[in-house]
């Protein structure tokens, strides 16, 4: 950070993401988006009537959220995958956004539908952030002037009619986009749009101060404060402000946040309850797919500002576990509420959730509402389009960068330019289904530049090796730092030993984690089609085998009582049949522990004494599961 404040400026990013196009998926996580490619995601223009006649292109439907959102996803997915058709179907939408900018500067439908205000800024915010995304990756020179046009007009308009609903509650998306093209177009007029967003909008930093909302919450405290989507976004917001602000308490502010959500309704995921407001802690309350995606562009966002290992930890922990969780495995279906313990999907007229309707928990085309159906694109996208980041001692626009970071670690291939160079980086790994990575930096001619390792906090005594060199045991909790001139082809080993948990959860229940992952109970399921047209149809899930047991495992040394089994990964190892890891573990039926409100009652307080059969039981990774038990008691 400069010594010197100078409120002008931005506070410098720690860590510069990488235009779109500078990572280039491979291995496991290819697969993972070409499946979603082949899914909804890649198919929703030519079906769903909010997509495929959106009023964002001149049709009939509504002209809302819901047309942006799909293209949030689908702008890095086409590019990320060089897949020529969605590349064909973003270009048709982008022209004619681009083509279509109202005369005074507005963006899309003055207004979105029937039930809409007119100039509501809200959708503005997501088609921006589309627009720099789509920018990045083309290059396209229409984009800057016209997101500085409808900036113009928003300022005008801000004055007449201040922020309201959900632009009151996400302006800090408005931010985000307002500091890229000012870094990009350093006027400040920009930086006082921005502050005239924050001071019309809600002030999310005061809410987690004084937390009032340490439980579920009831019906009639439910507003736009307690909604799980504003929450998860509202994660980014202290942080965004800080570069403009330069205030300390903003950038402390982001722990204090993270921190209160998971005291009061955490879940061992990462993520926190939210069916669709605040849920507490019980491990059957559910969370929403938008909360989701939009927890983890936080987390991606906050990294590159605060430059800080926990952040890219639980950002790995919601991508490996939860994000895959909510999905059918094709992604032809997803569920608008997932659960920890999630022992049954059906339409429930008795159910457990704060809000949401009936269908919350099944899989189909738009379960309980469609904003998921539009919004649940970008999680594994932009997940792959952060894997890796600049330093930040190159150039506004990126065309180099100083030295590159390993923010989040999978299989895939960078690209970058240092001091003029053309530099690559093979990444070869099947992590987190495994604990070692090996990388091939490439350079054509000699250039000196610093490597960065993210080492996790739970990676203790990690290996790092380059070439043939003497092992260096990396600091856990730290971006462990390679300076050195590369040339020609250089290979770098790193080892991030996974260390089973078992931290203590709802009811002083455990969970089992080891690295990244989360494992839980391998439920045998019954789809039943319930309506919709295969693929895109909607399913009910039931079990076919027993959920309710306690462990038997020894909490202080819980590699003694859970043995793991690594499989070969396949073509879709985000699935029951295709989960590449394996734990067994013992542990006793517990038959008073039943369903209440269609879902697993609360945990029976740990420990518990059962009289059943001692049973070997079979775990698997969250992120594999579609029925599972993941907050176990344990056996007295």
């Amino acid at each position: 950070m400069n010594s010197v404040r100078d409120r002008s400026k931005l506070v410098p990013l720690v860590f510069q993401p990488l235009p779109l196009g500078r990572i280039h998926p491979s291995g496991w996580l290819l697969k993972q988006l070409r499946i979603q490619a082949d899914g909804l995601s890649g198919h929703l223009d030519e079906f769903w009537p909010d997509i495929a006649d959106s009023g964002w292109i001149g049709g009939q439907a509504g002209g809302w959220e819901r047309g942006p959102y799909w293209l949030d996803g689908v702008v890095p997915l086409a590019f990320l995958l060089d897949d020529e058709e969605l590349k064909a179907k973003v270009q048709r939408w982008m022209e004619y956004i681009l083509s279509h900018q109202q005369d005074d500067g507005w963006l899309g439908p003055i207004r979105g539908g029937d039930r809409c205000q007119p100039y509501d800024p809200w959708p503005a915010f997501v088609i921006l952030k589309v627009m720099t995304q789509y920018q990045e990756a083309t290059g396209d020179i229409r984009v800057i002037p016209a997101m500085k046009k409808f900036l113009r007009k928003l300022d005008v308009l801000l004055e007449q009619k201040p922020l309201f609903e959900w632009g009151r509650s996400r302006w800090a998306d408005l931010v985000l986009s307002i500091h890229w093209l000012y870094s990009r177009m350093p006027e400040s007029w920009l930086l006082d749009l921005a502050a005239k967003a924050r001071e019309q909008g809600y002030d999310w930093r005061a809410h987690f101060a004084e937390f009032r909302f340490q439980g579920k919450v009831k019906k009639q405290e439910c507003d736009q404060t307690t909604h799980v989507v504003n929450n998860a976004m509202a994660i980014k917001q202290p942080g965004v402000w800080f570069r403009q602000s330069w205030d300390q308490a903003d950038r402390d502010a982001v722990a204090q946040v993270i921190e209160t959500l998971d005291t009061y309704h955490g879940q061992v995921t990462g993520l926190f309850t939210g069916d669709e407001h605040y849920g507490g802690k019980n491990p059957s309350q559910g969370t929403e797919l938008c909360a989701v995606v939009e927890y983890m562009f936080s987390l991606e966002t906050l990294v590159s500002i605060l430059g800080e290992v926990n952040l890219a930890d639980r950002l790995e922990s919601i991508a490996f576990n939860a994000l895959p969780a909510t999905f059918k495995p094709d992604m032809w279906a997803h569920q608008y509420d997932q659960q920890a313990n999630q022992v049954l999907c059906k339409l429930s007229e008795d159910r457990i959730y704060t809000s949401n309707g009936p269908g919350a928990n099944i899989f189909g085309l738009e379960p309980n509402y469609g904003c998921c159906t539009a919004n649940m694109h970008q999680g594994w996208p932009k997940f792959a389009s952060h894997l890796w980041m600049g330093t930040a001692d190159g150039s506004a626009e990126l065309a180099e960068v100083g030295g590159l970071v390993a923010i989040a670690y999978a299989p895939c291939r960078v690209t970058a330019e240092i001091a003029g160079e053309p530099i690559g980086i093979d990444v070869h790994t099947d992590y987190p289904f495994s604990d070692s990575l090996q990388m091939t930096i490439r350079a054509d001619h000699p250039v000196r530049f610093p490597l960065y390792l993210r080492i996790p906090l739970w990676a203790e005594s990690a290996e790092v090796r380059v070439e043939n060199d003497n092992l260096a045991i990396a600091e856990a909790g730290t971006f462990h730092c390679i300076k050195r001139e590369w040339s020609g082809s250089t290979a770098v080993s790193l080892r991030l030993p996974m260390r089973v948990h078992t931290p203590r959860r709802y009811h002083d229940g455990i969970s089992i984690k080891r690295g990244p992952l989360v494992y839980s109970l391998r439920i045998g399921e019954d789809w039943r089609l319930i309506g919709g047209q295969p693929p895109h149809g909607d399913w009910e899930v039931y079990p076919t085998t027993p959920w309710n047991y306690a462990l038997q495992v020894d909490a202080d040394h819980p590699q003694s009582s859970i043995a793991f089994e690594a499989r070969p990964i396949g073509d879709c190892p985000f699935s029951p049949d295709g989960a590449p890891i394996l734990a067994r573990v013992m542990g006793r039926r517990v038959p008073e522990w039943t369903l209440e409100h269609n879902a697993a009652g609360p945990l029976p307080e740990s420990p518990v004494r059962s009289s059943e059969p001692l049973e070997e039981l079979v775990l698997i990774p969250y992120g594999c599961t579609n029925l599972r038990v993941t907050e176990f008691p344990t056996l007295g």
